[in-house]
C-alpha cells in the first residue's frame, strides 16, 4: 500500500467542493420547503381554510406526484451525465431546482404550484447523481475522493436547519417585506422565492471550473455506453441488486415512515403534551366542520358569515394550544436534524479511516435495529429528554445510511439506487 502524500488541492478542486456542498445543502433545503409551504399554498389556491380536509388530501397527493416525477428523471440522471457532461448536468439541475420554486411562488392555481414543485424534485434527483459522479472523478487519490464525498454530503443535513430558520425569519418580518409582484403577500410565497439562492454562487463560480477530465476522455474514446436496467438483474448481479434495493428501501422507510413524521404527527402524543392534545382534539374537529360549512355555503350569504365567525372563534381558542404543540414539534425536529448531521460526519470519518464497506453498514444498521423499537415503543411513553436524545440517535444511525448508499452507488458502474433514494420525498418532514 502506497504511503505517498495525497496531491495538494488546487483552486479548481476547492471550487468544485464548494459547488457540490452548496448543491447537497440545497437539495435538502428545496425538498423540505414542501411541508412548510404545501398546506398554506393549497389552502390559499383552493380558497379554503387550512383546517379543511381537502388541504390534507392534496398535501398527500403532492408528495407522491412530485416523488414520481423526481424518480422518473432521477433514474435517467446517470445517462444524462454521460451524454451531456458532469458539470453541465449538475449546473443545469441546480438552476432547475433554483428557479422552479421561485416560479412556484407566483402560482395562481393548484396545478401551477404542483407543476413547479415537481420540477424542483426533478432538479434535486438529477443533481444528486451528477454531483456524486463529478466529485468522484475530480479526485485521483482514493483517500481524498472518499474524504470529500463524505464531507460534502454532510452539508445536506444543514438544509433542514436553514430552511426552518429562514421560514421563522420570514414569519417574523412579513410586514416589512416588499410585494415583489406576488399575487398575494403570503409567507409561503416568500419562502419559495428563497429557493433561488443557490443559483447565485453557482453562476459566479461555474465559469472558473472545467468539465470532468475523466468524462471528456471516456467520451472521446467511446467508453460511455451504459447497460440497461434489466442487466442489473443478470445472474451475476441479481443478488447484489435485490439486496441493495431492499436495504435502501428499508433505510428510507425508517426515515420517512417514522423519523420524519414524528415532529407533527407523533410528537403531539408525547406525555409532555397529553393535556394539550386532549384539549386540541375536539377543537380540530370543530374547525374542520366549520371550514367545510364555509366552503359549501353560498358566497357572502348569512350562512357563510355565520360559519366563518364560528371558525374564527374556534381557531382563536386553538391558537395557544397549537403554539405549544408546534414548539415541541420544532424541538423534536431540531434533535433529529442535529443527529442526522452528526451521522453524516461520523460516516465520513469512518470512511477516511478505512473501515470496510460491510462493517461500515453494520455500524449504523445494527444499532438502528435496537434504537428504533426502543425509542418508539418504550422511551416515547416516558417523554422528556430521554426520548429527545434517543430520537437524535435514531436520526444519526438512519441519516448516515443515506450518504452510505450514495458512496456505494458511486463505486458501482450504475447509479440506479442513488436515483431511487434521491427520488423519495421528505414525506411529512414537517418542522
Amino acid at each position: 500500500m502506497s504511503n505517498a502524500p495525497a496531491p495538494k488541492l488546487t483552486t479548481t478542486h476547492w471550487l468544485i467542493i464548494i459547488i457540490a456542498s452548496i448543491g447537497f445543502l440545497f437539495d435538502t433545503y428545496e425538498l423540505l420547503m414542501t411541508p412548510l409551504t404545501a398546506p398554506p399554498a393549497i389552502a390559499e389556491l383552493l380558497g379554503v381554510d387550512m383546517t379543511h380536509p381537502t388541504v390534507t388530501e392534496w398535501t398527500g397527493k403532492l408528495l407522491w406526484i412530485t416523488a414520481l416525477c423526481g424518480g422518473i428523471f432521477g433514474l435517467i440522471g446517470g445517462k444524462l451525465t454521460d451524454m451531456l457532461g458532469r458539470k453541465f448536468v449538475m449546473a443545469a439541475s441546480i438552476f432547475v431546482y433554483s428557479f422552479s420554486p421561485f416560479c412556484a411562488a407566483y402560482s395562481t392555481s393548484l396545478g401551477m404550484f404542483i407543476f413547479f414543485r415537481s420540477l424542483t424534485f426533478i432538479g434535486v434527483c438529477v443533481e444528486f447523481i451528477a454531483a456524486i459522479t463529478w466529485l468522484a472523478e475530480v479526485f485521483e487519490d482514493k483517500h481524498q475522493k472518499e474524504k470529500w464525498l463524505g464531507i460534502t454530503q454532510a452539508f445536506a443535513s444543514l438544509g433542514g436547519l436553514l430552511v426552518t430558520g429562514i421560514n421563522v425569519w420570514i414569519l417574523s418580518h412579513m410586514k416589512d417585506l416588499p410585494a415583489l409582484g406576488l399575487p398575494v403577500a403570503s409567507s409561503w410565497r416568500y419562502l419559495l422565492m428563497t429557493g433561488i439562492l443557490p443559483a447565485i454562487p453557482i453562476a459566479l463560480m461555474l465559469p472558473f471550473i472545467p468539465e470532468s477530465k475523466v468524462w471528456k476522455e471516456k467520451k472521446a474514446a467511446g467508453l460511455l455506453k451504459r447497460a440497461s436496467i434489466g442487466q442489473l438483474f443478470a445472474p451475476e448481479l441479481r443478488r447484489v441488486t435485490i439486496v441493495t434495493a431492499i436495504l435502501s428501501a428499508c433505510a428510507y422507510g425508517l426515515a420517512f415512515g417514522a423519523l420524519q413524521i414524528t415532529p407533527l404527527r407523533i410528537a403531539p402524543g408525547l406525555p409532555d403534551l397529553a393535556e394539550t392534545s386532549k384539549k386540541m382534539a375536539p377543537l380540530l374537529k370543530q374547525a374542520a366542520d366549520q371550514a367545510i360549512a364555509v366552503s359549501k355555503a353560498a358566497p357572502d350569504s348569512p350562512e357563510q358569515a355565520e360559519a366563518k365567525a364560528k371558525l374564527a372563534a374556534v381557531k382563536t381558542e386553538m391558537a395557544p394550544l397549537d403554539k405549544e404543540v408546534k414548539a415541541v414539534g420544532n424541538k423534536v425536529q431540531f434533535y433529529q436534524e442535529m443527529g442526522g448531521l452528526v451521522g453524516r460526519i461520523l460516516l465520513a470519518v469512518l470512511i477516511m479511516v478505512g473501515l470496510s464497506r460491510v462493517a461500515l453498514l453494520k455500524v449504523f444498521q445494527v444499532p438502528a435495529l435496537i434504537l428504533l423499537p426502543l425509542t418508539y415503543l418504550s422511551l416515547f411513553t416516558a417523554g422528556g429528554s430521554s426520548f429527545m436524545w434517543a430520537y437524535a440517535l435514531c436520526g444519526l444511525v438512519t441519516v448516515a445510511q443515506f450518504s452510505y448508499f450514495g458512496e456505494i452507488c458511486r463505486k458501482s458502474s450504475r447509479c440506479t439506487f442513488a436515483a431511487l433514494a434521491a427520488a423519495l420525498p421528505p414525506m411529512s418532514a414537517v418542522a
